[in-house]
């Protein structure tokens, strides 16, 4: 079998799309460099998903805890507590035997013991927590200057919001949030790990990674391709944040602007 080939039959197998048996014996690098990224596709849905409904999630978080009343701050400050203090693996965990249990109660939670549901719900929840701190720190960092020039111009309410406070915001975060970004990607790996089922073997990368290691005895050969498409992956997050904040600075003079520093995070 050609690499070509191999690539026409398990390049969409972790989609369900292509051959369906996994290669048992004589497997070449082809087969290895295909399945894992084939795997990737998952790794991907999950961050890709998860920052951008985290993203809402952690704006309206961040506002909740700079609020006066206490109402709304203290399930702000709580729900970045708990997601923030506890380890990802035990947060998917728990989920996992929580929609175990709803799925007795009723058929309609089914999806929620799968990966590509259940899991996706744990990941976003988690990067809302820790980016809403994020975006918290950015709100109390505003320079007193800018609300007060708000006020002169007559900036009241959701105006003041959308113009002033929101993009600076973001202008603030936005290095920071690269960095969540990335660990976030990192951190979908995780999901092998987890109590969520992989359906029909159509895993990730780490679980096609895994599956190589195990059948050849070798590790050195699948985990750094894995490794070669997350630091392809983190290249092209860095590139696409990049271009962001160039957005979100066009209005300064170029010594001005924050550059990007990533700052990988090692624990969490």
């Amino acid at each position: 079998m050609s690499c070509w080939e191999t690539i026409a039959d398990y390049g969409l197998r972790s989609l369900g799309i292509g051959e369906r048996l996994l290669p048992r014996d004589n497997f070449t690098l082809c087969q290895q460099v295909t399945l894992i990224g084939s795997g990737m596709l998952w790794n991907i849905y999950f961050g890709v998903l998860a920052l951008m409904s985290g993203f809402f999630l952690a704006t309206a978080v961040a506002l909740g805890k700079a609020a006066r009343n206490p109402l709304v701050r203290k399930p702000s400050e709580w729900f970045i507590f708990v997601f923030r203090g506890s380890p990802l693996f035990i947060q998917f965990f728990f989920a996992y035997f929580l929609f175990l249990s709803l799925k007795g109660v009723s058929p309609i939670f089914d999806p929620f013991s799968a990966a590509w549901l259940g899991a996706l719900i744990v990941l976003f929840l988690n990067t809302a927590a820790y980016s809403g701190e994020i975006f918290y720190g950015a709100l109390l960092s505003i320079p007193k200057g800018d609300m007060e020039a708000a006020d002169a111009y007559g900036f009241s309410g959701l105006a003041r919001f959308r113009k002033i406070t929101w993009p600076t915001m973001l202008r603030l975060a936005w290095p920071a949030y690269t960095n969540e970004a990335i660990f976030l990607f990192h951190a979908t790996t995780l999901v092998y790990f987890s109590g969520f089922p992989a359906w029909r073997q159509q895993g990730d990368a780490l679980y096609y990674a895994s599956y190589f290691a195990d059948k050849t005895f070798n590790p050195f050969v699948p985990y750094p391709i894995l490794a070669g498409y997350f630091i392809l992956l983190t290249l092209v997050v860095i590139s696409l944040f990049g271009l962001i904040n160039r957005r979100l600075n066009r209005h300064l003079p170029q010594h001005g602007r924050a550059r990007l520093r990533i700052r990988p995070n090692l624990i969490r």
